[in-house]
């Protein structure tokens, strides 16, 4: 007798991977397998709480869930406290003191490939006015200049910090770690919610330069909202990468 099947979620889905959800296991399928290879080997390697490894078979990454709740939600508010983003901004600073991965991160001139791209499209697609891309892209260009590399995550939105109560009770989705800017992932995590720079600051325990999280918000924002339109995320007026362009 077979055993009953559990509902299955789709919580990701776009032209590069599918993520499911089925009870507390969490199947990732990546056409791509050497982003696969990064997530296994930096889950191993990163002095944070990560989610257990169950079992792979190519193209399928399986991973539990972790505890706890997102830290925030992509285009909404969030609800954790001041104290957890501290407990992020904390453990974004275990991360970055760790050993570096064996992996290098983009380029400065990749990183100016794909922020001369991001422009142009979003120039070329009036997906803002003029004025407001050429004011992000001199703010960007800011943020590509020589940093100490450290261990980042590489793609720290706040969807992808768990929390429970004021504690982080897990980080997920480590395909893009590398070695990079301390200050891209803490720009990451606080790209929709500034309001909470402050709090993840104290928690990361040393000076920040806040006007590069700020270039690095204009440069994340200027290099995806493209990917995001061509991989089925909706309006680009509803983004958070296009509300971070047009306040700065």
């Amino acid at each position: 007798m077979m055993a009953a099947v559990e509902q299955v979620e789709v919580v990701l889905a776009n032209n590069d991977r599918v993520t499911l959800r089925v009870g507390d296991m969490f199947l990732k399928i990546d056409a791509d397998q050497t982003r696969t290879d990064v997530e296994v080997e930096a889950i191993a390697m990163a002095p944070v709480p990560t989610p257990e490894i169950l079992w792979r078979k190519q193209p399928v990454l399986a991973v539990a869930a972790v505890p706890g709740r997102a830290l925030g939600r992509v285009q909404g508010t969030s609800t954790a406290s001041p104290a957890a983003w501290a407990a992020a901004g904390a453990a974004m600073r275990r991360l970055h003191d760790a050993p570096l991965p064996p992996w290098p991160g983009p380029s400065l001139d990749k990183l100016a490939s794909r922020l001369a791209d991001g422009c142009d499209w979003l120039v070329a697609n009036e997906v803002l006015p003029t004025d407001v891309i050429i004011r992000n892209r001199r703010l960007a260009e800011t943020a590509l200049r020589p940093w100490t590399p450290v261990f980042i995550h590489g793609d720290l939105h706040d969807e992808h910090v768990f929390i429970d109560g004021d504690e982080v009770s897990g980080i997920i989705d480590w395909s893009e770690a590398a070695q990079g800017d301390a200050l891209y992932d803490l720009a990451s995590l606080t790209l929709q919610h500034p309001e909470h720079l402050g709090d993840v600051v104290a928690g990361y325990g040393t000076d920040v330069d806040r006007d590069l999280v700020r270039a690095w918000w204009s440069l994340r924002s200027l290099s995806n909202v493209r990917w995001l339109v061509e991989n089925g995320y909706g309006s680009p007026e509803d983004y958070p990468e296009v509300a971070v362009l047009r306040r700065a």
